[in-house]
């Protein structure tokens, strides 16, 4: 087991060797020397492997708060930074803030990681510090769209897992001397220069280290995975079970009806007919998946295929879901041990004279940048919608809250900023990013007190809300909006985002386009899709050829893996791109405590190659192993030094996957 961290306890014994950076009052600190910064109060505490340490400093009228931690059997550390004007009168101005400003010692700084959603669709890099730095800037708002605020930088024997939570706009470099030492900074809220009023008070980014000993790229992608799982990963249940992998699926495939996107269709004669088809083959999933435009429009008519121009209301369209109906849908749903979740979008409205006719809002809490912005960063505001969501919830006993956000928030913060003049940039992203971590807290302890989800969903159009300190609320359902085309693209994008997100999900189906209500599924796609969340939707009713045997089968198969699939993690092949289909792509999910796992080998669709020769070297070498291909029964025992040096899968069609399953004998 790792020690707890020898530096992090340096830190917190002398807060002026903090790595952290800025200009306070025109005077530049690094650290918080005690000279300058009392410290006034120390409180500790300890949760389960996270030893928590608060330290709160004045410096005249302003007042810093150094949240930090550190997580017993990982040597991981972190901290987050507040500053608060406890006085009558305006403080200085604080500028320049580096949440994180350090340097790391070591030979030969190499920089690992992937970009970000969207455009980048994780595509992995590397970085040979010594010949170039690296510089990353986002600055939509949205922090994992197109850059990846998650970096592996080895260093000497070994390296430093580093993350940014930041759910707004950040930066990051990078710069080796060539002689050993490796300069990191971090921001978050890009180009943050702002005076505090009285009894304002702003944070800075989550800054995560996880230090490894080993410099291997695998034994780094485990250390992570295992610290993320057991450290960060939100909870279940107001108990604080572990999330365990789950299932959803989506009726709005299912109806008959017009869909443009969501669940725009469903009605409250669509919903019976797909779940009691569902429930009589014999198919049990976990969430029903209730999706955007299920709300009345702000003029209060019903929204017939409109759901992203509509939003604002949150209040159930009661043309589509008359009475009691909807509520019948989540019992019935209950009845067979189907929970529900429903998607909200509470960053964004639309039709703002409709919204203060029809639903008490307030004009001021609108921010018109294109798309027009809902300012929860002010506190009415934020009630207002709070308000409506729980309500919602509560009324029609929604277990999961699933959120999105279809723009990029930076325009509406910076218009907003420059409303309250000189020297207030990034006001109104600080006050907007932590609004929306309190509105999640807020939404999760009303779920705590009344049996529902402890986590939500995280999500902006697809991969865009993914940093670390809202993955400790949420989880993404659907990794990319993209995730939902081709086979070849989902292998590109898991066999990336899964060394620095374990538990996420991806669609089960392949289709020429996103938002096509259907499409196909094979054994080739069913096992290209296992991951801690199958998102499986089907026209259970509407399609007389919907292969039941086939989603049973998959379903089952699924089950058997899905354990695995939150243990560590070993890419076999080469990384292919979103487009390539011209290699085999093979990966292993392993879990040493019972020394077993599985392989998952796909020959892709043009891949010229009959077969493909692996290294299972997180085997013991001094185990034997018994082989049993999903398709064809036990293959034969093998010895794990052998299976260590080669083992060879062969598959005599293209577009073909083999699972093998590796138990110790």
């Amino acid at each position: 087991m790792t020690e707890r961290s020898s530096v992090y306890d340096g830190y917190i014994a002398d807060l002026s060797t903090l790595p952290f950076s800025f200009v306070y009052d025109e005077t530049a600190y690094r650290g918080f020397p005690a000279e300058v910064f009392r410290l006034v109060e120390h409180r500790r505490s300890t949760q389960g492997k996270k030893e928590r340490d608060v330290c709160v400093l004045k410096a005249g009228d302003l007042q810093v708060t150094v949240d930090a931690a550190s997580y017993a059997g990982y040597g991981a550390y972190e901290w987050t930074v507040w500053f608060e004007n406890t006085g009558t009168q305006d403080s200085g101005v604080i500028r320049d803030v580096r949440t994180a400003d350090m340097i790391f010692d070591g030979e030969r700084p190499v920089l690992k990681g992937i970009l970000g959603d969207h455009e980048n669709q994780y595509r992995p890099y590397v970085h040979v510090l010594d010949e170039q730095p690296a510089h990353f800037r986002s600055d939509t708002g949205r922090p994992t769209h197109i850059w990846f605020p998650y970096f592996n930088l080895e260093h000497g024997d070994g390296g430093t897992l580093i993350a940014i939570g930041w759910g707004g706009t950040w930066e990051a470099q990078f710069n080796a001397d060539g002689h050993g030492h490796t300069h990191f900074t971090a921001a978050g809220t890009n180009d943050l220069c702002t005076y505090l009023k009285p009894g304002e008070r702003i944070r800075t980014a989550l800054t995560t280290l996880v230090p490894y000993s080993v410099r291997s790229e695998e034994y780094a992608t485990n250390t992570w995975r295992r610290w993320f799982l057991d450290c960060n990963l939100p909870r279940r249940n107001a108990k604080g079970d572990p999330v365990k992998p789950f299932s959803t699926t989506w009726l709005a495939a299912d109806t008959g009806l017009p869909n443009s996107d969501g669940s725009i269709s469903e009605r409250h004669f669509t919903w019976k007919p797909s779940l009691e088809k569902m429930f009589g083959e014999g198919i049990k999933m976990d969430y029903r998946w209730f999706d955007a435009g299920w709300y009345f429009a702000p003029d209060g008519k019903t929204v017939e295929s409109d759901w992203w121009g509509t939003v604002g209301t949150w209040e159930l369209d009661t043309v589509k879901w008359p009475g009691n109906s909807f509520r019948e849908s989540v019992d019935l749903a209950h009845g067979h041990g189907m929970k529900t979740l429903v998607w909200f979008e509470p960053e964004r409205v639309t039709h703002v004279d409709d919204l203060v006719k029809n639903y008490g809002y307030k004009s001021e809490w609108a921010v018109d940048c294109g798309s027009i912005a809902n300012n929860i960063g002010n506190e009415e505001c934020f009630q207002w919608s709070l308000e409506r969501i729980l309500s919602f919830m509560d009324t029609y006993d929604v277990d999961m809250y699933r959120e999105d956000n279809n723009s990029n928030p930076r325009e509406y913060w910076d218009a907003l900023s420059a409303q309250e003049g000189e020297n207030r940039i990034g006001i109104a992203e600080n006050k907007s990013v932590v609004a929306h971590y309190l509105l999640w807290d807020s939404i999760i302890d009303h779920c705590a007190r009344t049996g529902k989800d402890t986590f939500v969903d995280s999500c902006a159009s697809g991969g865009g809300r993914n940093d670390l300190e809202s993955l400790r609320r949420g989880i993404p359902l659907m990794r990319s909006d993209a995730d939902r085309t081709t086979t070849a693209l989902r292998l590109s994008m898991g066999t990336a985002f899964n060394r620095w997100v374990p538990f996420h999900g991806a669609a089960c189906v392949e289709q020429n386009q996103e938002l096509a209500v259907d499409g196909k599924r094979d054994v080739y796609i069913f096992r290209a899709s296992y991951n801690p969340i199958l998102n499986l939707s089907a026209q259970w009713v509407q399609d007389p050829e919907t292969d039941f045997d086939l989603i049973r089968s998959g379903l089952r198969e699924w089950d058997s893996v899905k354990d695995y699939l939150l243990k560590d993690f070993y890419l076999l092949t080469p990384w292919n791109g979103p487009t390539d289909k011209t290699h085999w792509t093979s990966y292993v999910y392993f879990d040493p405590e019972k020394d077993s796992g599985v392989l998952f080998a796909f020959r892709m669709e043009e891949a010229a190659e009959i077969s493909y020769t692996h290294r299972l070297t997180m085997l013991n070498h001094e185990h034997n192993y018994q082989l049993r291909d999903a398709d064809k029964g036990v293959i034969g025992v093998f010895a794990g030094s052998e299976l260590a040096k080669e083992y060879t899968v062969t598959q005599p069609q293209p577009r073909s996957a083999a699972l093998i399953y590796m138990t110790p004998v």
